[in-house]
């Protein structure tokens, strides 16, 4: 009989690290934010183990949120006040380096001044009413390129549970009074050095797996290329030199290390169906996708994300799409 083992998880067994008092800051944007959105578009999927939220901050609520700086695990905790201020604490060796990277991660650095909404009218209506949409950047490279691998050809659900069984077993146990337990992920040898076997128990097929060891072998020089680069099509050129990784995981990774406002996931199973039915009515594909955010060219990604925010998803025209499990149970 096959053994079900749970995997060996070498640091998040560990207890949890002692509470030290906490780092604390306060930002307060130059003009309305949405930072729910902002930062909530880091989460990987209900039950990620670095990102947990008791509401959404314009109620009340505090997002969670572990991650490895390169000074460390952090892990940050934000408030937001009735002024529009974000009230910021954070523990762990990273707690600094989370902090000042804040404002950013907030949206601080996305700049759509020459956002032209007027080129559509339904994509006016949507700026009017989210005129505080912001694209936030976690600037943490390796993390955002390792869980879009794990995203190709599968459906959110298989990419989301493998994402939390390995960054649970693999992963550092978050410090701070989290509302419940956290995992920041592993770093880069850690990935490098998940077994085989592990990745096929959470679920992840071998060419994925195979790709993130891989790309962690050149993950340092990766993050200094990427992050040195001039423009998207310079980052591009590094993330697609890595065998397995292409144009989608390529955006992703963009969008979510570096709040790129122009990407386009090219290639995505719904994207071009939601973007041709929000501004047409009608499906289209990955080139008829193209050409409807041609004119907002420099901003695509924005105009994306407001499709989600104001136009709601298409009407589902069959079952949903079952995933497929190759595990020897």
């Amino acid at each position: 009989m096959r053994s079900t083992r749970v995997p060996a998880r070498p640091s998040s067994r560990d207890p949890r690290p002692p509470d030290v008092g906490p780092l604390r800051t306060e930002y307060r944007p130059p003009s309305p934010v949405d930072v729910d959105r902002a930062v909530g578009a880091q989460r990987h999927g209900r039950h990620d183990p670095t990102f947990t939220a008791t509401g959404p901050l314009r109620s009340g609520g505090v997002i969670w949120r572990a991650s490895r700086t390169p000074s460390g695990v952090a892990t940050l905790a934000l408030r937001r006040t009735a002024d529009g201020a974000v009230h910021a604490a954070a523990w762990g060796p990273g707690a600094g380096w989370a902090l000042n990277q804040l404002p950013a991660l907030c949206g601080a650095r996305d700049e759509p001044d020459d956002f032209d909404a007027t080129r559509h009218p339904s994509v006016a209506e949507w700026h009017r009413r989210f005129p505080d949409l912001r694209i936030g950047r976690t600037d943490l490279v390796f993390d955002a390129l390792v869980s879009a691998i794990m995203e190709q050809k599968v459906t959110g659900l298989q990419a989301f549970s493998a994402w939390r069984s390995i960054v649970t077993w693999y992963g550092e146990r978050a410090p701070g009074p989290t509302p419940r337990p956290m995992f920041a992920p592993p770093d880069i040898e850690g990935w490098r050095h998940v077994p085989s076997w592990a990745w096929h128990r959470a679920g992840l097929e071998p060419p994925q797996s195979r790709t993130i060891v891989e790309a962690a072998r050149r993950g340092a020089s990766i993050a200094r290329a990427t992050a040195d680069a001039a423009d998207g099509e310079s980052r591009d050129r590094v993330f697609i030199s890595l065998r397995g990784v292409g144009v989608w995981t390529s955006a992703e990774t963009r969008i979510r290390a570096f709040g790129d406002p122009d990407a386009v996931s090219i290639g995505d199973y719904h994207l071009a169906h939601q973007v041709g039915y929000a501004l047409t009515g009608h499906r289209t594909d990955d080139d008829g996708m193209l050409e409807l955010l041609e004119p907002f060219a420099g901003h695509r990604q924005r105009v994306i994300r407001l499709i989600y925010a104001g136009a709601g998803l298409e009407p589902r025209r069959g079952p949903r799409l079952a995933p497929e499990d190759h595990r020897d149970r």
